[in-house]
């Protein structure tokens, strides 16, 4: 069994992020969340499957799907693939926000699917290879895949009820900053309540409805990513993980990563480093 992350290429010359799908190497599973960005997922080999606000979307090869901002999402990526990530900051279309802060792109085809594909092709090779005013060449592609997104896969007449969820989860998305930014503290939900000035009640159900997760499951999931991440990038002891990521103790980051991952922290480790001498 093998878990990785993504492969995050550093974009400091571009205006938005391109890398490599972190579940590449298939056997991936990636939660319900969301992100005020603007997504895209293209898959040039392999497939992948999405779950996008009740809607099963199947990737084959050559295909792609646009994630709109705040949108509820999961991926399944059972087998290796080769996908390239695109996340656009939200003010990239302000210009054509069909709402307040809003702007939402089709998930059905179309006939330009082909030639979107190709652009984002064309922006990961040439960012590879890194000659002479890549960034220029790279960004032409890019402007020329925002044109194709505005004119061709805007949805201009949006409901009411999709534009009020989205602006519920920007109010949600404060309060998860929040707990990402202070999730080794004791964050109970009566006191995130009052630090934002909700009543426990309606905070609870805030979570329950927009984010399809209890509060309890989504702050021990943030903890896990964390935990994650020093796990495989450090030799810190288990149970100093534990206290760095806001875990009771290591019983409970044990029992928490072995629901998840299907093996102890300590075992997880051990197999990693197994792999990684082969």
């Amino acid at each position: 069994m093998e878990f990785s992350h993504e492969l995050v290429l550093p974009n400091e010359d571009l205006p938005f992020r391109m890398f490599l799908f972190e579940g590449k190497d298939g056997n991936y599973v990636r939660e319900k969340h969301w992100h005020r960005s603007i997504e895209m997922f293209v898959v040039l080999e392999g497939k992948l499957d999405f779950y996008i606000n009740e809607e099963d979307i199947h990737l084959d090869e050559k295909s792609f799907v646009i994630v709109n901002s705040n949108e509820l999402h999961s991926i399944s990526a059972p087998f290796p693939n080769k996908t390239i990530v695109l996340q656009m900051p939200l003010q990239t279309f302000e210009r054509y926000y069909t709402d307040e802060q809003f702007i939402c792109f089709t998930h059905s085809e179309r006939v330009q699917d082909e030639q979107l594909v190709e652009l984002v092709e064309k922006m990961y090779v040439t960012y590879q290879k890194k000659k002479t005013g890549y960034e220029l060449k790279v960004q032409s592609y890019f402007y020329m895949l925002v044109y194709l997104m505005v004119t061709k896969y805007r949805k201009v007449d949006v409901s009411a009820e999709i534009v009020r969820d989205h602006k519920n989860r920007n109010r949600l998305s404060t309060i998860t900053n929040y707990i990402k930014d202070n999730y080794q503290k004791d964050l109970s939900l009566e006191g995130l309540a009052q630090v934002f000035g909700y009543s426990p009640t309606y905070l609870s159900r805030m979570f329950r409805k927009y984010a399809e997760i209890n509060y309890k499951e989504y702050i021990q999931g943030i903890r896990l990513e964390y935990a994650y991440r020093e796990l495989i990038s450090s030799d810190t002891m288990v149970e100093e993980i534990a206290e760095h990521s806001g875990f009771a103790d290591g019983r409970a980051f044990a029992k928490a990563f072995r629901k998840k991952y299907g093996v102890r922290p300590s075992d997880f480790r051990k197999m990693r480093k197994e792999d990684e001498k082969l």
